[in-house]
């Protein structure tokens, strides 16, 4: 009898454990740019490397290519620097409204509008 338990908990444990590194796997740009709806007010978790890169200040936008697609990524932390490999969770945003900063500064084509990550954290590597 106790080993009948004792395999139930191992086997409740690789079904959690397998469960919970699928949930950590990175979605594909390409799979958001495809369905972006599918993503509204849920967390997106994107990686790939930074080709271009933006700071106003204390925020920062920069462009994520992941070889399916490309995504603008807002960042309340500051910007990466270009060439950067990052892991970024965020919110998918359609139409984002940057306020007085697209005014300001001339932004790159794609940023202004559109649709793009609005980031919550950010693991970067060189």
């Amino acid at each position: 009898m106790w080993r009948r338990s004792w395999r139930r908990f191992v086997g409740a444990a690789l079904v959690a454990v397998m469960a919970a590194s699928l949930a950590a796997c990175a979605t594909s740009i390409n799979r958001i740019m495809a369905d972006p709806w599918h993503y509204r007010n849920r967390e997106a978790r994107i990686s790939g490397r930074v080709v271009d890169s933006y700071g106003f200040g204390p925020r920062g936008a920069y462009l994520i290519d992941d070889r399916t697609g490309q995504l603008w990524v807002v960042s309340e932390m500051g910007a990466p620097r270009r060439g950067a490999w990052v892991k970024v969770t965020g919110y998918v945003r359609e139409g984002y409204n940057l306020g007085m900063l697209g005014e300001r500064i001339r932004l790159p084509m794609g940023l202004g509008s559109g649709l793009l990550l609005v980031e919550t954290r950010r693991r970067a590597s060189f």
